[in-house]
């Protein structure tokens, strides 16, 4: 007597199954192109370094209407991925006083508050204000 135990086709189709699935599958995604802004920095600093020809053909480059939708796109996910991670925050770090935890919102709260914090002071630092 033989037995073949079931076997479960895998599909790629489980993701869109659920709106939380393509949230997280989004957010994943996300990282590629933050990866790509970073590399794009490296390069940048690589242009830097070999003189003033090169850095003013990066600069060039930086202008183009690709590089443009590139740097929309990479901020667009930076900012989804900084949204999601300080709204999963409380689940990450409760803290508690006493018997009493803080609430979700407080603590999500603080973040963004951090958030616009150093980023309101690097824009002032920047010369944008």
């Amino acid at each position: 007597m033989s037995r073949r135990p079931y076997a479960r086709p895998i599909t790629s189709e489980w993701i869109f199954r659920h709106p939380r699935y393509i949230r997280y599958m989004v957010r994943e995604f996300s990282c590629l192109f933050i990866g790509g802004w970073t590399l794009l920095m490296v390069w940048g600093f690589k242009a830097l370094s070999e003189g003033p020809a090169a850095w003013a053909a990066f600069l060039e480059l930086l202008q183009t209407p690709a590089s443009i939708v590139f740097h929309l796109l990479t901020l667009a996910f930076a900012a989804y991925h900084s949204v999601t991670w300080f709204n999963l925050t409380p689940k990450a770090l409760p803290v508690q006083l006493g018997e009493e935890f803080l609430p979700d919102r407080v603590i999500s709260g603080a973040h963004f508050a951090a958030w616009a914090a150093v980023s309101a002071g690097l824009l002032y630092f920047a010369g944008a204000f």
